[in-house]
């Protein structure tokens, strides 16, 4: 018996995939959308750095007309006492506060993050200062510093046996600056605090169990694991309270206005009074940009040496 034959049937033509149409975009291009913000932004920010960088180079007083005078707001700059010491009160500020705050909150950090059963309402309580605003700080304070013998950090001094320790702490040139540093340093060590507890949150049990079995102690342990493994929160406080001691101008302007004399006075202080006390808007525009190039530069300097030291660990 044979077997049939089956005759193969021609194989049909592969049909061409259905062409997706495009859905037309009926509200426009995407950049339309950004529009509004960029338009505010540069309304907001753009528009005043530009008109404050040409400001800089004039001789205007917020009012009228304004020629330019060339670099004789920066000659007068460098020529001015009262600047160069509010220079020198910024500088002496910022040290203070960086090596401070930043030796503090790093402290407070290690002590919350021991196992203590109340670590976590002591977090809350050392970072509730950072969000009280400045000004009401600097009020607060100028009640702790109050120079009668029986109010604020006198009294209590008084009441601990060392009246002799009494001071005028914002009227006496010789101790306000280092009060308002003080003043500072209570409301910002729990933003410090809390970038190394991040840090220190990051670091694996492993590595403090292996430098234990080592026989490290806490000391080594610290000095050569913690140390070297908090570089980059190190980095962030650093460079943040560089920026904000560099640019302080709340706390010193709300407690002492810059006095006794001027010696709290800072160049944001010199840069306020001289725009809107004596009117001298070309010249308050060159202290300004002075001082933004001034916090560029340290920045830039900082972050490269801080950057180059988180590599080296």
């Amino acid at each position: 018996m044979s077997t049939p034959v089956l005759e193969a049937s021609p194989t049909a033509p592969p049909e061409r995939p259905a062409r997706r149409r495009r859905p037309r975009n009926r509200l426009g291009p995407p950049w339309l959308f950004v529009a509004p913000a960029l338009l505010c932004y540069g309304a907001i920010v753009l528009y005043p750095s530009a008109s404050g960088l040409l400001y800089a180079f004039t001789d205007w007083s917020g009012l009228g007309d304004w020629s330019f005078v060339g670099l004789r707001n920066f000659d007068s700059l460098l020529h001015d006492d009262r600047a160069l010491g509010a220079l020198r009160n910024t500088l002496l500020l910022t040290v203070a506060i960086v090596v401070v705050q930043n030796g503090v909150g790093l402290l407070l950090a290690l002590g919350v993050h021991a196992r203590i059963k109340s670590r976590m309402l002591l977090r809350a309580v050392f970072f509730a200062p950072v969000v009280v605003s400045p000004v009401m700080v600097a009020f607060l304070w100028k009640y702790v510093y109050n120079p009668e013998p029986n109010a604020g950090l006198n009294g209590l001094l008084g009441a601990v046996g060392l009246g002799s320790l009494r001071q005028d702490w914002l009227g006496d040139p010789s101790l306000a600056l280092w009060s308002v540093a003080a003043m500072v340093v209570w409301q910002h060590a729990g933003y410090s605090m809390v970038i190394f507890l991040a840090g220190l949150e990051g670091i694996g049990k492993d590595v403090q169990e292996a430098a234990t079995i080592d026989g490290a102690g806490p000391v080594k342990r610290f000095r050569y694991v913690t140390w070297p493994l908090l570089a980059p929160a190190t980095t962030i406080n650093v460079m943040l309270s560089t920026i904000g001691g560099l640019k302080l101008f709340d706390q010193v302007f709300a407690a002492t206005g810059g006095g006794p004399g001027y010696a709290t006075e800072t160049l944001s202080t010199v840069l306020y009074k001289e725009a809107f006390v004596f009117g001298r808007y070309g010249y308050s525009t060159a202290v300004a940009l002075v001082l933004a190039l001034f916090v560029a530069a340290v920045s830039l300097v900082q972050i490269r040496y801080l950057r180059a030291r988180e590599d080296q660990t």
